[in-house]
């Protein structure tokens, strides 16, 4: 009953660490739009896609086995920070000769060099922070998500306010805010102990590869199911289109924020619990839980989504956003549920099988991409991303039954997932009457109403278990 209360201590850790870090970001977002307009907004959205994706190509995609094996006690944890650093360093050093053909691609010209340090201090930052999660140290890990914002808004703030920087000044503030963190990271997580430059432990390198690389091409596929969009709405449309298209995904991202939180800390109780007896109920028990957050999460996006978004994305041009929102918004709650079912993937040490599922996602989404963008815009990518994502985690869902056989609560999905749709077409396709609001309000209650029992149940078992009584969630 002890993975229950752990995985609700790093849930709250992690949400005190890191929620009120990243809500910084999105109050940030009026100055952002207002600083860089479609173009700029939409020029950044590049240039961060374009670092992830090399990210994941350069290093190996070895983040993935440093929180995999520094979390399973039978290996050495200063082999596997060895391991991961110098895999990482070794990548950018190769990369080094390739940075001059990134300005042969049209729309990321002059941007060679900005995404070289983006990618290297990222790089660095994210094996650092991912190996002080997988020590236990769930509370610097969080403290290190808000010292980074702190400094990145900081920096915002001096070189596109005072200095007035556009594009160069944005991702020069993450650049030096990640090297902030490294630096921060070493000396608080005491990091250089960890580094064994000599004596590597030759089969531990070949296990956590065998469990990375295949994680690269996956890195690859999730990046064209999410991502992708945006590069063929500039090649198509334009960068206007894509600032806005960007502005329309910014607000459903908080969704994924909120699972992403959950998600590391449950990822971490996934391989430590990976040989119990009750895994299957501890799986179903975690997932009913958590897929009703999800869903009032996402309901409460679609009721306020017309205000909020035109709050938070200012500027001529943004005006409509709002109304591209509601498929992106069904996308997330797909893309949570497909993280969720790849846990059992990392957990099992199943990367391949993690890849091929990837796969297919990124391939209908890229066929969707070439023909749904011309013709519908904005509108033809949001809904190509959340086909993508529906049948990644239908093939995950058929997948995953042969190592964990988990309850999903089917009825319950396909009624709230029902809901939610029709939340989502007023929100595109009705004007803002009095229909408008008194039918998304009593959508929302319903939702709400449908998933409360779930979460008060979970809430209270929580809150029995940390006074010592032995109760069983429903």
């Amino acid at each position: 009953m002890d993975r229950y209360k752990r995985l609700a201590s790093n849930t709250l850790i992690l949400a005190l660490g890191q929620f009120g870090s990243k809500l910084l970001v999105y109050i940030m977002m009026p100055f952002y739009t207002g600083m860089l307009g479609t173009d700029g907004y939409g020029a950044v959205g590049i240039i961060v896609n374009a670092s992830m994706l090399i990210m994941g190509i350069i290093t190996l995609s070895v983040g993935e086995s440093v929180i995999r094996f520094g979390l399973d006690d039978k290996y050495d944890k200063s082999q596997v920070f060895s391991i991961g650093l110098i895999t990482t360093v070794t990548g950018l050093i190769i990369f080094i000769p390739v940075v001059p053909s990134i300005g042969l691609i049209d729309f990321l010209s002059g941007y060679s060099i900005l995404i070289y340090l983006y990618v290297f201090t990222g790089s660095i930052k994210s094996v650092c922070a991912l190996f002080v999660r997988s020590t236990g140290n769930v509370r610097l890990f969080a403290i290190d998500g808000i010292f980074t914002t702190i400094i990145n808004i900081s920096l915002n703030l001096i070189f596109l306010l005072v200095f007035n920087l556009g594009v160069l000044g944005y991702v020069l503030s993450v650049v030096l805010a990640d090297l902030a963190s490294i630096i921060f990271l070493f000396y608080m997580g005491r990091l250089s102990a960890y580094i064994k430059l000599f004596g590597i432990d030759r089969q531990l390198r070949k296990l956590m590869f065998r469990f990375s690389i295949p994680m690269m091409p996956t890195t690859i596929m999730w990046w064209v199911t999410n991502v992708s969009g945006t590069f063929f709405i500039t090649a198509m449309h334009g960068l206007d289109y894509t600032g806005v298209y960007n502005a329309a995904y910014k607000l459903p991202n908080i969704i994924a924020l909120v699972a992403g939180i959950f998600s590391q800390a449950w990822n971490m109780s996934a391989i430590t619990e990976r040989n119990s007896r009750t895994i299957a109920k501890f799986y179903s028990d975690v997932f009913n839980f958590y897929q009703s957050i999800i869903y009032v999460v996402a309901a409460t996006m679609m009721l306020f989504i017309n205000r909020v978004l035109s709050i938070m994305a200012q500027g001529e041009g943004f005006e409509g956003a709002f109304r591209h929102s509601p498929p992106i918004i069904l996308a997330v709650v797909f893309t949570c549920f497909s993280t969720f079912m790849g846990s059992v993937y990392v957990a099992s040490k199943k990367s391949v099988r993690s890849m091929l599922t990837a796969m297919s996602g990124a391939l209908v989404n890229i066929l969707l991409n070439f023909l749904l963008i011309r013709p519908l815009g904005i509108n033809g990518a949001a809904l190509s991303a959340l086909i993508s994502y529906i049948v990644v985690f239908t093939v995950r869902v058929i997948d995953t039954r042969s190592l964990v056989f988990m309850d999903l609560k089917p009825v319950k999905m396909a009624i709230n997932l029902g809901l939610l749709g029709v939340m989502g077409v007023i929100v595109m396709f009705i004007e803002n009457t009095n229909f408008y609001y008194i039918s998304l309000v009593i959508l929302f209650v319903l939702i709400v109403v449908i998933n409360y029992r779930a979460g008060v149940s979970a809430l209270q078992f929580f809150l029995k278990r940390r006074k010592g009584q032995n109760v069983e969630p429903e």
